[in-house]
């Protein structure tokens, strides 16, 4: 979320702090109690210029609350917590910004260990759809943060791995999806290639990465019974898949700037770069 001139990263811990942090001299530069307990999940969007909107940041907690930051202030901008009468809150598994293509429009989607998974409408400040996908949300991101809403892979346990069409919602049946099995263990993440949104790989507890194309049907919306309009899912094609770890596969990150470019973080305490040729060709 910061600019080429700025190098920033922002870390949450275990005691519910959101730290940011100046690469160049590794320095504190914003610091808050954000969570009462663990942060599990954290994203970030804007600050690349005006047309992006401000620079916010989203934390998701064991303590149930869905909390979004703006590095300028030290309250919260949006919380969204549990309701009270909750016996047992949910943890907050996944986070993630998205349609933030001006500078007023921007949603933001959350995901937790019950299975919910809960799309925000920031601008209107409202709930906009949820849902329950039956096993607990691990990884939630959006094919693009900064365009109008467009694809968004949601991944559970159970190894199963759910991409939403965005761009049409029905009142009744919300946002049309496909369902995909790929890997034998818990899917703990999706990251979606820079350079093109249609490709994305997962990242499993078996040490294996799977690299998926999604592939649009020939309409992306129909009429139903009473003339409103319904997605139509697409298609999955695996492209290849390796074991790269004897361990899960904790995060996953492509580069920006060079196609194919990527990097791993395993539970074996390694983290490992990996290159994906002929990407260029899809």
């Amino acid at each position: 979320m910061s600019s080429v001139a700025d190098r920033d990263v922002a870390c949450g811990d275990y005691n519910g702090n959101l730290v940011i942090y100046d690469i160049e001299t590794g320095k504190e530069k914003f610091r808050v109690k954000a969570h009462t307990q663990i942060i599990n999940a954290i994203d970030g969007v804007g600050g690349k210029g005006p047309e992006y909107g401000a620079a916010e940041i989203v934390t998701g907690s064991r303590d149930g609350c869905v909390t979004v930051w703006d590095p300028r202030q030290t309250g919260k901008i949006v919380s969204l917590e549990p309701a009270e009468k909750t016996e047992v809150f949910p943890d907050c598994w996944a986070v993630g910004f998205g349609n933030s293509y001006n500078t007023e429009e921007r949603v933001l989607a959350a995901g937790y260990d019950n299975g919910d998974l809960k799309i925000f409408d920031l601008k209107q400040n409202m709930l906009l759809w949820d849902t329950n996908l039956k096993n607990a949300v691990c990884g939630l991101e959006f094919d693009r943060r900064d365009i109008p809403m467009n694809k968004m892979a949601a991944t559970t346990l159970e190894s199963k791995c759910h991409v939403f069409d965005m761009k049409t919602f029905h009142p009744e049946q919300g946002y049309a999806f496909v369902t995909e099995l790929p890997q034998s263990s818990t899917i703990w993440g999706a990251k979606h290639l820079p350079q093109n949104r249609d490709i994305f790989m997962t990242h499993a507890g078996n040490g294996g990465l799977n690299l998926y194309k999604y592939n649009y049907p020939p309409k992306r919306s129909i009429k139903d019974e009473q003339n409103l309009n319904k997605g139509v899912p697409g298609t999955l094609t695996l492209l290849n898949e390796a074991v790269l770890s004897t361990q899960p596969v904790a995060s996953f990150d492509w580069s920006p700037d060079k196609i194919g470019l990527a990097c791993m973080c395993c539970l074996d305490q390694t983290c490992k770069v990996v290159i994906v040729t002929k990407l260029h060709t899809y």
